[in-house]
């Protein structure tokens, strides 16, 4: 099959599809020449993450598409039940950047506790000169070890965001109507395994009773969290979303941060990307990041792999 990865795919899956007998091309078409790309060049397998999107329209302008790759774990740029309906195999990578996720909640969780978002604004710019200044200012941080960690969708992310916390010392609440219990299994560096039974609480329990909360789901029509959600929060409650733009009401968060009903948010994903308001990149008490938390070497090393693997035992079908 003639593959496009209009969005990039790692070496690694590559290499794995081109040892199938599979063709692929890796060159970015926009958006607006992409049917005419993909019929000219007789493409059967298009591969994105979150820029190319694949609609309706697209659908039925290729009609020799025979599969649709997501790089990740959300389906937000895919119009899935259409392409299904067409007879199109939809497939992603629920489980191959759930490590990258979750540790990047981990620093983003560790910098606010220790101010580090603030330190490593300010260093550059007053480190010479307000040194003793700054050290006051940013003192009096906190430790994560014995702090409640509060985990919002506790699907493979939110798992792996718990076992990382566990390491820490963290407590856990989980929210996640599907879930009622389940077991997290701990591997160390000397082969030896820890086992944990965690079931799921009330959504108003993980509000109300964290310290941290981190947020695991998928795009939804309403706010997850909102002024009255953030009202219900400790106001020394920190909040992190690695999930999508949208889940979060960016400006009441504002409000929220600026009344001291929270102490911190970060936020690696925007209700408006790639142009999210200054006045919310700006606002010291958030730590930032831009849409990166499956972009690590070996997440895309995974996804390119995971992806080969689904597109080869799809054609041997």
């Amino acid at each position: 099959m003639k593959i496009l990865a209009n969005d990039g795919v790692s070496p690694e899956g590559i290499d794995v599809l081109e040892n199938a007998g599979h063709q692929v091309e890796t060159v970015k078409v926009a958006q607006e020449q992409l049917a005419n790309y993909m019929n000219e060049n007789a493409i059967d397998v298009i591969l994105v993450r979150s820029a190319t999107q694949v609609r309706k329209e697209l659908i039925d302008q290729v009609p020799g598409l025979k599969i649709i790759g997501r790089g990740g774990v959300g389906l937000d740029n895919i119009d899935v039940d259409y392409a299904k309906s067409k007879g199109i195999e939809v497939i992603n990578t629920p489980a191959a950047s759930s490590e990258s996720v979750a540790e990047l909640v981990m620093a983003h969780m560790l910098g606010l506790a220790r101010n580090l978002h603030n330190t490593n604004r300010d260093m550059p710019l007053e480190g010479d000169s307000k040194f003793k200044a700054l050290k006051k200012a940013c003192a009096g941080g906190t430790e994560l070890a014995g702090k409640t960690i509060g985990i919002i969708g506790f699907g493979r992310i939110g798992q792996a965001v718990a076992k990382k916390a566990i390491g820490l010392g963290m407590k856990i609440l989980a929210y996640d109507p599907m879930v009622e219990k389940t077991q997290i299994e701990l591997s160390f560096f000397d082969g030896q395994k820890l086992s944990f039974d965690l079931k799921t609480v009330s959504f108003e329990e993980v509000v109300k009773n964290s310290d941290f909360i981190s947020l695991h789901v998928p795009k939804q029509k309403d706010y997850i969290i909102g002024k009255p959600e953030l009202e219900l929060m400790k106001n020394s409650a920190v909040l992190v979303n690695t999930a999508r733009g949208g889940v979060v009401d960016e400006k009441a968060l504002d409000v929220a941060l600026a009344n001291n009903q929270i102490a911190y948010a970060a936020l690696d994903v925007f209700e408006n990307e790639p142009t999210p308001p200054i006045k919310l990149l700006m606002n010291p008490k958030l730590s930032l990041s831009p849409h990166i938390g499956g972009a690590t070497q070996e997440a895309q090393a995974r996804i390119g792999v995971e992806l080969a693997d689904q597109i080869i035992a799809i054609d041997k079908k």
